[in-house]
């Protein structure tokens, strides 16, 4: 508490540069003689506090004095305050205040440098990712619909422990008490979340591994891109799966779990992609292709 109170004053100083130790005193709801002694360990640690007798006086910091002179070099300072704002993109608790008062003790001005904004073009997973992190931060159950790969609904219990980014998806990673077991849901599956008043005790789950995202086997594939596809192509591939050739397209090669999401992916690029290999695959995204231009007929 005391350490609290001797950052507070000190952050006081450096906003009003005077304040009166009665004043100090009814702020933190202590006497004037513990004020006066938290002057003498302001003064102990190497901090330049003084205080003037008489009309007019009070206790005060030596004119330009900055806090960071004593602690940190001005690389460090920058770096802390980057840090801060970088969680102000996922609003962090008192991000804001403490990235203010730092900024004051510092002596800087803080440069915008980073905007998250993790709602996607749809608007539609802000309220779950905020909900997700209130209740892995204040440790509450969280009960939600979900609906599985192929569809299956049900109603889940979870303590939720991360908030996850994996491969271009937010998942939600917790202790699934329907389960018994870590796992990890996917945000655009979760329905109806509702954060519950249950609150849960902390365990070890951080060691533990939670099952893959998908567990589907991999293929291989070879893929030829259209040229008309090239922003897609350095978006969703890295360089070394991709081999430019003389017409301007592309053949990608690429390991990826076999599943629907790529058969949905593979089809996205409509008439700029082609399956080259393997033939298994070519077949499938034949008949798929048929059955849905049969839609349009």
């Amino acid at each position: 508490m005391q350490q609290n109170r001797l950052f507070e004053i000190i952050y006081i100083l450096l906003r009003q540069k005077s304040i009166t130790a009665r004043e100090l005193a009814a702020r933190f709801e202590v006497s004037q003689r513990t004020i006066y002694r938290d002057v003498d360990h302001l003064s102990l640690a190497g901090i330049p506090v003084y205080t003037e007798k008489g009309k007019g006086g009070g206790i005060s910091l030596l004119p330009d004095f900055v806090l960071s002179k004593s602690l940190l070099s001005e690389g460090e300072q920058n770096e802390i305050l980057a840090a801060l704002q970088s969680l102000g993109g996922i609003k962090a608790i008192q991000t804001d205040q403490v990235l203010q008062k730092l900024s004051a003790i510092f002596n800087k001005s803080t440069v915008p440098w980073l905007e998250v904004d993790f709602s996607d073009w749809s608007y539609s997973q802000g309220d779950i990712f905020q909900s997700g992190k209130t209740a892995i931060l204040e440790r509450r159950v969280v009960e939600f619909d979900y609906y599985s790969t192929y569809g299956e609904k049900t109603h889940r219990r979870v303590e939720p422990i991360q908030l996850w980014f994996k491969s271009k998806a937010w998942y939600l990673r917790g202790f699934c008490l329907s389960r018994q077991d870590i796992r990890l849901f996917k945000l655009t599956r979760m329905k109806r979340l509702r954060l519950t008043d249950e609150r849960f005790a902390t365990r070890d789950f951080l060691e533990a591994k939670p099952e893959p995202v998908r567990s589907s086997q991999d293929v291989t594939l070879k893929l030829r891109i259209a040229p008309q596809m090239a922003y897609r192509v350095y978006d969703e591939f890295d360089e070394h799966h991709v081999e430019h050739q003389s017409d301007g397209s592309f053949l990608v090669t690429v390991t990826w779990p076999e599943d629907m999401w790529v058969y949905g992916t593979l089809l996205s690029y409509g008439e700029y992609l082609e399956v080259l290999e393997p033939a298994r695959v070519r077949e499938i995204i034949l008949d798929m292709a048929r059955k849905i231009a049969e839609q349009y007929l």
